[in-house]
């Protein structure tokens, strides 16, 4: 990951508004997305194009000449996030990517309806770039760009089931890599909820809590995230229910896996936007990002006690496939720590919603939420509860 250490973040934190980049109208944003997502067909080095940090923006002129004032903004200020590491004192601060900046910047706009590039709503052009970036990504060719995307996020391939980078055949068919069963053993004895990915996590013991220090958006409640009535039984099993929020960045092993020992139940596709899911967009008032995002949720039973447990799978910006593996099996018994899926290229998040009195969450992991921060934590390997 493009990450720096807590001493050497020497610039104030941006906090995303379009007003940051005074120069750059909504179209020069919107032009620049698709700029990017165009030229990643031709150039395999990721780290010039949509996954270029922006720390580093001030030495890629090309990108200078797409957004008036980026390099000006690169400078003054450091865009991303802190995350903090289960064991440690002081947390890392995350480098943004370049199109996760830009994905945020237009959520303002779409927030506005206005349109871009003439006739396009922002939602539009998000799913057209988010479509044709898994395209790209789905061609032999995108293979080129395996060893970039390695070394920009120091992905450690010693871990990997297939280590040999030239056995990938599409970019993709990497970004959905699994790991060796021994680099991620599960923790615990039945009653423990493991990781269900790897992830930077915040956990909640309710969605007042939640909303409290985290989801900001207006909608953000159990009818909305699986969308059901407000009347329905199954708003009724989740009354007053915990959840953790798994958020997967682009360097991350892309498979979930089951948290609990469970039974697996029905599956719901809700289709929806794909808006960026990073802390920044999450954190903003009236953006209403992980309920109005394409999602389909999994309801699992939580084999020692017979409890509901939902486990929603929410798409981002540029990401085009929620992929169900051991998940699609209705009926089928998995084990905590089996897979579930996978996401195709891009962000993502997973939000795992407990009945109440299921789950009580380690105090590092509510602590760390509740200041608001993420931790790092890998599937299986750490738990959660």
């Amino acid at each position: 990951m493009t990450s720096l250490n807590k001493v050497n973040v020497d610039k104030p934190i941006e906090k995303i508004h379009p007003g940051n980049l005074p120069g750059a109208g909504r179209d020069d944003i919107a032009n620049a997305l698709k700029t990017l997502v165009d030229h990643s067909s031709t150039n395999s080095n990721v780290h010039h194009l949509i996954h270029a940090p922006m720390q580093t923006i001030e030495k890629l002129p090309w990108v200078h000449s797409l957004i008036p004032g980026i390099e000006k903004l690169a400078v003054e200020y450091h865009t991303g996030n802190f995350v903090a590491m289960r064991g440690e004192s002081e947390p890392f601060f995350e480098s943004m990517p370049l199109y996760a900046r830009l994905g945020m910047h237009l959520l303002f706009y779409g927030k506005e309806q206005a349109r871009v590039l003439g006739t396009q709503r922002v939602e539009e052009l998000l799913e057209e770039q988010s479509v044709k970036q898994g395209a790209i990504y789905d061609s032999p060719q995108s293979a080129a760009a395996i060893p970039s995307f390695v070394q920009t996020y120091s992905i450690h391939t010693d871990e990997l089931l297939e280590p040999d980078l030239s056995k990938y055949k599409t970019f993709n068919e990497f970004f959905s890599r699994k790991v060796r069963p021994d680099a991620r053993p599960v923790q615990g004895d039945e009653l423990v909820v493991c990781s269900a990915a790897d992830c930077r996590l915040t956990v909640y013991e309710s969605f007042n809590a939640a909303k409290t220090f985290w989801v900001k958006g207006k909608n953000f409640n159990i009818p909305s995230l699986l969308n059901v009535q407000e009347s329905s039984p199954t708003v009724d099993a989740f009354q007053d229910s915990s959840l953790a929020i798994f958020r997967l960045a682009p360097a991350d092993y892309h498979r979930f896996h089951s948290p609990i020992d469970c039974e697996i139940g029905d599956i719901e596709n809700i289709p929806g936007h794909l808006y960026t899911v990073n802390p920044q967009a999450v954190n903003e008032p009236g953006f209403d990002v992980l309920t109005a995002n394409t999602r389909s949720v999994l309801y699992l039973k939580h084999v020692p006690t017979g409890l509901p447990v939902a486990f929603v799978a929410i798409g981002a910006l540029l990401v085009g496939s929620i992929n169900w593996t051991g998940g699609k099996e209705k009926g089928s018994k998995l084990n905590r720590g089996d897979e579930l899926g996978y996401f195709a290229y891009g962000g993502s998040t997973i939000v795992v919603v407990f009945p109440k009195e299921l789950i009580k969450f380690d105090d590092d992991l509510v602590q760390n939420s509740q200041k608001p921060i993420e931790t790092l934590v890998k599937v299986c390997l750490q738990p959660t509860a």
